[in-house]
């Protein structure tokens, strides 16, 4: 079964809560909302992943220095094992915007489990509600 490397990130606002987006028709998974991020491109870290999907994805600027590594999942799906190194972030510049046909929501870590995840980011729902 092929490993494929995905990058996510908890954008924390200075109120606490979470970035949620959710994946919009077309896509795998379309309507489930997860962690913003994508996947690792060869000869790329997932810190240099996140800083670029978080430009193309969401408008917004971010560090290296500003990715705390949190925690990570690792899921077999039917045709494939994610394997995902999650971040947490507080700083970085502009204001998210969906650039990518997604929804976007800012959820306190009590309110994660009302928003239905991908099988793999449901593990990360206790850990963030720990962390925050």
């Amino acid at each position: 079964m092929k490993t494929v490397l995905v990058a996510a990130v908890a954008l924390i606002d200075p109120d606490g809560r979470v970035l949620l987006a959710q994946r919009p028709e077309g896509k795998a998974m379309a309507g489930l909302w997860e962690f913003p991020g994508g996947k690792v491109e060869p000869g790329e870290t997932p810190e240099a992943a996140l800083i670029r999907e978080l430009d193309e994805e969401l408008g917004i600027e971010t560090w290296g220095s500003c990715l705390a590594p949190l925690t990570f999942a690792s899921h077999s799906y039917e045709h494939f094992h994610l394997l995902m190194p999650v971040f947490a972030c507080r700083r970085w510049n502009g204001i998210a915007q969906p650039r990518e046909g997604q929804s976007l929501a800012w959820v306190r870590a009590a309110d994660l489990r009302n928003y239905p995840m991908p099988e793999a980011d449901i593990p990360l729902i206790p850990v963030l509600q720990m962390w925050l």
